[in-house]
């Protein structure tokens, strides 16, 4: 008997491009991720950085270098009139609509908002906003034929 049998050998071969719906929900989701563990810090009384990479050219030797800089987080979180905690979703700088006219989910406490960003993930990840970001991502692409 060969070592190999043990294994479940198949006949797929990686794709040459990942598509872009799934491109867009990996964007989103990550986004949503941020949120999740900025709202989760905020509670804790921590601080949550994310990193990022900033390349510049050195005026003194003319080398391009890169440093490791925090990664400035906006919250999409905001009160309403009558003190409850109001989301919006975000894809770059334009907000979602979630349902037909609604452009945010209200919820009462923080624990509340984490979860209803799980939800979200969750719902990112699996496709149900589909439509609401390829509308999204039309409308930043407009922006940018000027």
């Amino acid at each position: 008997m060969s070592t190999l049998d043990a294994l479940k050998l198949v006949a797929v071969k990686k794709p040459t491009h990942t598509p872009t719906v799934v491109i867009r929900r990996q964007k989103l989701a990550s986004k949503v991720w941020e949120q999740i563990q900025l709202a989760k810090s905020q509670i804790e009384g921590t601080q949550f950085v994310v990193k990022k990479f900033r390349s510049f050219t050195d005026k003194e030797s003319g080398l391009r270098k890169q440093v490791e800089m925090p990664k400035r987080l906006r919250e999409w979180w905001f009160k309403n009139e009558q003190g409850k905690v109001c989301v919006a979703i975000k894809y770059g700088t334009r907000v979602l609509e979630l349902a037909k006219g609604k452009h945010s989910i209200e919820v009462t406490s923080a624990d509340d908002l984490i979860k209803a960003l799980e939800l979200v993930k969750q719902a990112v990840e699996l496709g149900e906003l589909d439509q609401q970001l390829e509308q999204a991502s039309g409308s930043v692409r407009k922006s940018f034929r000027k």
